[in-house]
């Protein structure tokens, strides 16, 4: 009878330990790490480090942007001298490479590469500016339309809709041809225009996401002004999208810049080099010269696809959705 009660005793026991050790374990498991939080920005990084696509944009576009700084002092020749031009006649309109001369002249005598590297700078200017000039104004009008809501979201997204329906070039082509001379800020000026309605659509669309967000509410609930919510909880978490966006219509602004000055739209002083111009003045001896057109379409495209994959690579590292 004893053996058979200590017998029960001891199955209780080790029941009890195995039941308390998973218990333990369960606790051990759902504690709370000694690690520090990793916010998104960072965590994007570490993917972004380890990312070839990434890695190559930023080689590129790291390479442009040097370029375009350093660019007065790494010319060989001034760009504007008509170095070549005792070797222009009317059998040979453009000069050959030759030494000194690596991709030879245009049909004024001015040396190519010089000239390329110069456009750089004005590219990288005209780029930048209307990318920033665009973010500006898609940023009033999506924080007035996602901050404010009701009859004024109505009315902001009315126009951004009227605005999105016209093809972008279309609309481009449409406001440079507004201004009697044409010149490098109209062609910023139009740019800067059609990238707005994309910007404030964006923006809009996070705040509106940002409006039922838990720590909105708690504002709300604690007594916060709605100008101090918008500012201060609203538009600081929903600005991401929108500087991701920036670097990718940084790549479709130096296109379409390039578009406009091709058709004649843009700066007519060619003693400013910028590649779009190169492009549209090469058009007359492409038959029989391709390659002064094509120098200039390269580095076009070659600085397009740069930002287009730092920006692809920022979105899908920024958006959990998105990644592979």
């Amino acid at each position: 009878m004893s053996t058979t009660a200590g017998g029960g005793e001891s199955s209780r026991h080790g029941l009890g330990s195995r039941k308390k050790a998973r218990i333990d374990a369960l606790a051990e498991a759902g504690s709370l790490s000694d690690e520090e939080g990793v916010s998104l920005w960072r965590s994007a990084w570490r993917r972004l480090r380890r990312d070839p696509v990434f890695l190559m944009g930023l080689v590129i576009t790291g390479i442009f942007v040097l370029i375009a700084i350093i660019a007065p002092w790494i010319t060989p020749h001034d760009p504007t001298a008509r170095l070549l031009i005792t070797q222009i006649t009317p059998a040979t309109p453009i000069p050959d490479p030759q030494p000194g001369f690596p991709l030879g002249g245009d049909d004024a005598g001015r040396d190519l590469l010089s000239r390329l590297i110069a456009g750089s700078r004005q590219t990288l200017i005209v780029g930048v500016l209307a990318t920033l000039g665009g973010l500006a104004g898609g940023m009033i009008l999506g924080t007035i339309a996602g901050g404010l809501g009701g009859w004024a979201d109505t009315a902001v997204m009315r126009v951004v809709d009227v605005m999105l329906s016209i093809p972008s070039l279309l609309m481009a082509f449409s406001i440079a041809a507004l201004f009697a001379r044409p010149s490098q800020w109209t062609v910023i000026l139009a740019i800067a225009i059609i990238q707005i309605p994309i910007f404030a659509r964006l923006l809009r669309g996070s705040m509106m996401a940002q409006r039922h967000s838990d720590h909105v509410l708690a504002a709300r609930a604690l007594g916060v002004r709605h100008p101090a919510i918008v500012f201060r909880h609203m538009l600081p978490n929903s600005i991401g999208p929108v500087i991701v966006q920036g670097t990718l219509v940084l790549a479709v602004s130096i296109i379409d810049a390039a578009a406009l000055s091709f058709l004649g739209l843009g700066n007519p002083n060619d003693a400013v080099p910028e590649w779009g111009q190169m492009l549209g003045k090469a058009q007359e001896f492409f038959n029989s010269y391709p390659h002064i057109a094509v120098y200039p379409a390269v580095c076009i495209i070659v600085v397009a696809l740069g930002f287009t994959l730092m920006g692809e690579s920022l979105r899908e590292a920024l958006d959990p959705k998105s990644r592979r």
